[in-house]
């Protein structure tokens, strides 16, 4: 597999927007371009909201990089990481640059060196969730975080993996494992031949971030991944859990924004679903058993799909989100379904970020 070259600048897109702020040329080619907001503010209470779940996450933080909770593991460090590239500071010298740096750390030293699989022995069901939301958030980081430094204050030698030889990796054990899988999908493990819309949709979308930011991924994984998202599309459009019938509002969004993010809005299917979707979020949250993990899924989806339908829903999940808000910044009382407080502060505050569009993949 290879990489485009630049990718690894030493400034990235966020550098270019502070200079851009300033009225300055950066005069070199940036990893990802810029999404400026100056004509879409960002409301006070999102900012607020951000602020102090950023300042939370950082102090809660393992010296070892990664966070300690009812659920931990590299996915859910890649939550929390990407909860800190998503707030605009620059990555390399702003407010959260040694958090950063540490969670990136702290997830390529989890990855298998011979396999490139960041799921980790003796997690479980949660495995390849934990590869795929590790893998996006390390996309997510590529071409942002300085590789020069990223390993200069470890304790160690000073000298790791490269986050873009650590994509790479983890790119060729996703590829590899949708070959093994009947479907072309993904489940629990790397090996399995059973499926489901949930896990397929987080290794589906890190492997499309992984694209987005340069990776070569074959166009036959996409082209299977996007197949089988739309078998499991039903005739109303909600996407199943493993098959057409049944599934539910996170399920459904994980689908629409798999086929949108893969470009492929023109597909009937993509339609059905977005619709659907719309349709449930008139409502009040309507968030099921697991509403961070549905908050998650769904502001990314409805961003995508309508704009308008998402600036209704979140105009309503500001406020809900508010309520919720503890006082030490976390938005979680206590661990629910959808994971600890860490994961479920981090699912929350991403369904947030799409606000400033800094992250790459929030971008439409």
């Amino acid at each position: 597999m290879r990489t485009i070259a630049g990718r690894n600048a030493t400034v990235g897109a966020w550098a270019c927007m502070a200079l851009a702020a300033h009225g300055l040329s950066a005069g070199f080619a940036p990893g990802q371009p810029p999404v400026g907001r100056v004509a879409d503010p960002v409301p006070r209470d999102v900012r607020e909201l951000y602020e102090a779940g950023c300042r939370y996450l950082a102090r809660e933080q393992d010296p070892g990089g990664g966070w300690k909770d009812s659920q931990q593991g590299p996915g859910v460090t890649g939550m929390a990481l990407m909860v800190l590239l998503a707030s605009g500071e620059d990555p390399n010298h702003g407010a959260y640059r040694t958090p950063i740096r540490r969670a990136v750390r702290n997830i390529i030293a989890s990855q298998d060196a011979a396999s490139g699989y960041y799921g980790g022995a003796g997690r479980g069901h949660a495995s390849m969730y934990h590869h795929g939301f590790a893998m996006l958030a390390i996309a997510e980081a590529y071409g942002v975080v300085d590789d020069r430094t990223l390993w200069a204050d470890d304790g160690g030698d000073g000298k790791g993996r490269t986050i873009g030889e650590s994509l790479e990796a983890a790119v060729k054990l996703a590829v590899v494992s949708a070959g093994k899988n009947p479907q072309g999908a993904w489940r629990y493990s790397p090996d399995a031949r059973d499926h489901d819309t949930s896990v397929s949709g987080a290794i589906a979308m890190g492997l499309l971030g992984a694209r987005n930011a340069g990776i070569e991924v074959p166009d036959e994984t996409i082209d299977r991944m996007i197949r089988y998202f739309t078998s499991m599309t039903g005739k109303n459009g909600q996407v199943g859990y493993q098959g057409p019938q049944g599934g539910s509002d996170a399920t459904t969004a994980i689908g629409t924004l798999v086929m949108a993010i893969a470009r492929r809005k023109d597909l009937p299917q993509f339609e059905k679903a977005a619709d659907y979707l719309e349709e449930r979020s008139r409502d009040g949250q309507q968030q099921g058993p697991y509403p961070n993990y549905t908050r998650y899924y769904r502001s990314q989806a409805l961003f995508q799909a309508d704009v308008e339908a998402w600036q209704r829903w979140n105009d309503t999940l500001i406020q809900d989100v508010k309520s919720q808000r503890q006082p030490d910044g976390s938005l979680v009382a206590q661990p629910g379904p959808d994971g600890g407080v860490i994961a479920g502060t981090s699912l929350t505050l991403l369904s947030l970020a799409v606000n400033f569009r800094f992250l790459p993949i929030y971008e439409r």
